[in-house]
């Protein structure tokens, strides 16, 4: 298999966060402005939820815009955190959703720890940050609502300047996401009939340092399906490296926006999946496409 270097200019963009976790807008609106962009399909990747696939599968049926289901999990493997994005995977699968279940419960308590340490030197409460959340208990908690309150009380001016900041994975104030393991996520998503792929695995603005080559091999061998090569966090060189690794181990080559709505900058569709793969997702996973 020869990988192409360069990015697919059209396709599907396979990595976008709603109000169900740190984004800014409804599953309803995300199928809108996929439609509006002339996208060939989008997918909904909350945090460890699937709690916005009702919503979003209603909408694309009603708009015609076909929809991959899938979330964004939280892992480590040796210390490096890994996002791992999980997709068309039955969201009823015992293991999964015990996971999930698990991981939500720790999400909340670590962003409630962070808030007790910055409440020390900043005006910020956990009531305050509870109600940067948009649908209550079905939310993923995490980083983005404590930099939403930040920026509500004008320490900060956007989202982004907080994440410079104060709720930077290198301040003071940062407590790491308790996490299960890579393979534990890779075998628990097979377990469910979904695909995984490791999203942004060469952004070093992530983490200090970086999943190794050796380590992408090993998650491989484990049962990994694919890579996001194609995102903004991505430097070339790190793409080069993951598109080599993808030719040796067979993997998946995927793109996607980590759009956020107003939540980040990134712009929905700046990068995307080719058709193709995104058929070869659908062909291993165990949900239909919803179209």
């Amino acid at each position: 298999m020869t990988l192409a270097n360069t990015p697919p200019t059209v396709g599907w963009d396979l990595h976008c966060h709603t109000v169900f976790s740190d984004g800014t807008v409804t599953p309803a609106g995300m199928i809108q402005e996929a439609g509006r962009l002339g996208l060939h399909g989008v997918a909904i990747a909350d945090h460890d939820t699937t709690a916005g696939w009702q919503e979003a599968r209603l909408a694309a049926e009603e708009a015609g815009m076909p929809l991959v289901r899938g979330s964004e999990i939280t892992s480590h493997d040796d210390g490096v955190s890994v996002h791992m994005l999980a997709y068309q995977y039955d969201p009823d699968d015992a293991m999964l959703a015990g996971l999930f279940a698990r991981t939500r419960a720790a999400r909340r308590e670590r962003a409630r720890q962070m808030v007790e340490r910055l409440g020390r030197d900043y005006p910020i409460t956990w009531e305050s940050v509870l109600a940067q959340i948009k649908e209550g208990s079905r939310t993923t908690v995490g980083r983005p609502h404590i930099a939403d309150a930040l920026v509500a009380v004008g320490v900060y001016p956007t989202r982004s300047d907080a994440f410079a900041g104060a709720v930077s994975s290198h301040s003071p104030y940062y407590i790491p996401t308790p996490s299960p393991s890579a393979e534990e996520v890779i075998a628990a998503v097979r377990h469910a009939g979904g695909v995984s792929v490791v999203a942004h695995a060469a952004d070093p603005s992530r983490n200090r340092r970086l999943l190794s080559r050796e380590r992408i091999e090993h998650l491989a061998g484990e049962g990994l399906d694919g890579l996001e090569v194609w995102h903004r966090g991505n430097p070339v060189e790190g793409r080069r490296m993951l598109l080599d690794v993808a030719e040796r181990c067979g993997l998946l080559v995927t793109g996607g926006s980590d759009w956020h709505g107003a939540g980040k900058p990134n712009v929905m569709g700046e990068f995307v999946t080719d058709d193709a793969t995104v058929r070869e997702i659908v062909r291993r996973g165990t949900l239909p496409l919803v179209q």
